[in-house]
């Protein structure tokens, strides 16, 4: 297939700016894998859709503040992004402006609290760094970091929770997995007191899930690869869920990859941590998943060639034209879709 098969027109005033209050009060389209029927409900319609002895497998990563900005000894300001820890206060970045930032550079950030020395240019462009600092480098991050807000959303968000799942706890994404802003504590407690068990796993969310497609034929396309951890007790969930005839719902699309890696490697779900780079697009069979809750994705992205798997090419291209009709809201803080 061709990356322009995946193409759709939208308007630029649908991309949501900020997110819905309550979060599950944000919109949920029902999409039918069986014969692409629609239905327009809201998020925490999701109560009435889902039955005892389903399970939803979430993704509990949790974003990291990981924008820096900071200033070089010689007054010159330097945006960091942090992308991945390599080592002991080590981390590759993103820099800018980056033809400056040579090794041996210090760059100082929060009036003294946190110092990167760059030790090395890797190849594409990012930088190795080293981090100096007093006390706890998380809590310094906290502080002084800002979220890294994918670069469709201008407005400025004032609470950085809302950028993250109300599950979240494992620090180490450079976006949020989207699909599970919609879930509030509340709705969880309640999907679980009907009797649908959640099971978590983590996929730390690198910035490459918005590296776009650059090649006409989808097959020669490399994907970015990222850390998950799939524990034993999500693992039994999922084999439970299997054999007892309830079905596995995944949020979001890196639960999803997690999953359907794992499958993949061992040809059943068992408790396994490593480096997936899976590229799941059309003709792709499904191991794992009977459903999928996720927002709606950029225009020729993986991200939406993986819901094109799932539901079918046909169905996801005109659920996506009846979401713009129907001026759905899209990307990381709009509405959501579930598939079963």
């Amino acid at each position: 297939m061709k990356k322009s098969d995946f193409w759709y027109d939208l308007p630029e005033s649908l991309i949501a700016q900020t997110p819905v209050e309550p979060r599950d009060h944000s919109r949920l389209m029902h999409l039918s894998r069986q014969d692409g029927s629609i239905a327009h409900l809201h998020f925490y319609d999701l109560l009435d859709l889902l039955q005892p002895g389903d399970c939803l497998i979430v993704n509990d990563s949790r974003v990291l503040p990981a924008r820096l900005y900071g200033y070089k000894s010689t007054g010159a300001r330097i945006e960091m992004l942090l992308l991945e820890q390599k080592g002991p206060d080590t981390w590759e970045v993103l820099v800018k402006p980056g033809k400056k930032a040579l090794p041996g550079t210090t760059v100082h950030f929060g009036d003294g609290l946190l110092q990167a020395q760059i030790l090395t240019v890797l190849d594409g462009g990012n930088r190795l760094v080293r981090f100096s600092y007093q006390g706890n480098f998380y809590e310094i991050l906290e502080q002084i970091g800002q979220m890294p807000l994918p670069h469709y959303i201008t407005a400025k968000l004032e609470d950085k929770e809302r950028y993250q799942t109300v599950y979240s706890h494992e620090l180490g994404s450079a976006a949020a997995p989207t699909a599970g802003l919609h879930f509030t504590r509340d709705m969880m407690k309640r999907l679980e007191e009907k009797g649908v068990r959640i099971g978590y796993v983590t996929l730390h969310v690198g910035l490459g899930t918005f590296r776009p497609v650059k090649v006409d034929e989808i097959t020669e396309h490399k994907m970015h690869s990222e850390h998950y951890r799939l524990p034993e007790e999500t693992a039994q969930l999922i084999r439970q869920t299997k054999e007892s005839g309830g079905r596995v719902i995944a949020v979001g699309t890196t639960s999803t990859r997690t999953l359907e890696s794992v499958a993949t490697k061992y040809g059943s779900v068992v408790a396994d941590e490593g480096y997936t780079d899976i590229f799941i697009y059309p003709g792709y069979s499904f191991r794992v998943l009977d459903g999928l809750i996720t927002n709606f994705h950029l225009p020729e992205s993986t991200l939406i060639m993986l819901v094109s798997a799932f539901a079918g090419y046909e169905n996801t291209m005109h659920a996506y034209q009846t979401a713009v009709q129907e001026k759905y809201r899209f990307y990381s803080f709009g509405d959501a879709m579930l598939i079963l």
